[in-house]
């Protein structure tokens, strides 16, 4: 049972979604197979003396399905707010994953306000970066909202 507060859990979903995204990428994980293993092995499990956070599943599934789902319109939208002669082949991997979530929720997610998942990216993007690249994903995200109409 997810005993965190529901903003923790999502918290914990969100950055289960983008290391579950990357893997995927990287190793070419089946969909199913993966979120079978982060349900089995990573979210709210303890690994090597590290207590990962109760994520809240279904939220984690909705992200990481969703983006698979629409990953061509996803990348279409991301690619459309870099700079000239960017690619998204260019940016980092785990930056990637993170504004492939970020977008996912800002275009279906809709009953998470626009701000709170800008910010809970942004805070993602902390865990991984500097604040240089946590600023850019709020601009990227920010441009997304603002073409998606939230």
């Amino acid at each position: 049972m997810n005993t965190a507060p529901r903003s923790q859990a999502r918290s914990a979903a969100r950055l289960g979604a983008v290391q579950a995204l990357y893997q995927q990428q990287m190793e070419g994980t089946s969909t199913v197979r993966l979120l079978d293993e982060f349900h089995q092995h990573r979210l709210g499990k303890v690994i090597e003396d590290e207590e990962y956070a109760d994520a809240d599943v279904a939220f984690f599934d909705d992200v990481v399905k969703g983006v698979d789902a629409r990953r061509e319109e996803i990348d279409d939208l991301l690619t459309a707010r870099l700079a000239s002669g960017w690619t998204l082949a260019r940016l980092d991997k785990t930056m990637l994953q993170i504004l492939r979530a970020g977008t996912y929720e800002l275009l279906a997610r809709v009953d998470v306000p626009k701000a709170a998942s800008i910010s809970e990216y942004v805070d993602v993007a902390k865990a991984f970066f500097d604040d240089r690249e946590a600023k850019f994903v709020n601009g990227i995200l920010d441009a997304v909202a603002k073409e998606t109409g939230r």
